[in-house]
């Protein structure tokens, strides 16, 4: 048994939702990040301050329910509704809002945008 922390993410600056808590467990120790370019400074942050895993998920899939968070770059209507319809909390590191054939899946309560490393606090 690990023992994890607990982070709030808040929007960032023209970013939409939130805050979420974020506490891996575990069930769900990964912090997936698809954003296409290794791992993200942000998905980094939320694994260093928890104790989660840092997983590079747009090279190697990783299941829904082993996901923490998904830490996402999407600007436009796929991934920004496709992991908060799947129940996974979700950081856009664009500043978006609900948009797209998804959007009703996007609530403040499960996605999170504008995000950067300061948007990431110890609870």
């Amino acid at each position: 048994m690990s023992e994890y922390k607990s982070v709030q993410v808040s929007a960032g600056s023209g970013g939409w939702g939130g805050p979420l808590t974020i506490t891996p467990s575990d069930d769900k120790p990964i912090i997936a990040c698809i954003t296409g370019g290794g791992i993200h400074p942000v998905a980094q942050r939320i694994a260093d301050l928890t104790g989660g895993e840092a997983f590079d998920a747009f090279k190697s899939t990783v299941k829904f329910d082993r996901m923490a968070c998904a830490v996402i770059d999407c600007g436009g209507t796929a991934r920004v509704g496709v992991y908060p319809m799947k129940g996974v909390p979700t950081i856009d590191v664009h500043a978006t809002s609900p948009a797209g054939p998804l959007a009703m899946h996007i609530k403040e309560t499960i996605f999170v945008s504008g995000v950067k490393p300061d948007n990431i606090e110890e609870v």
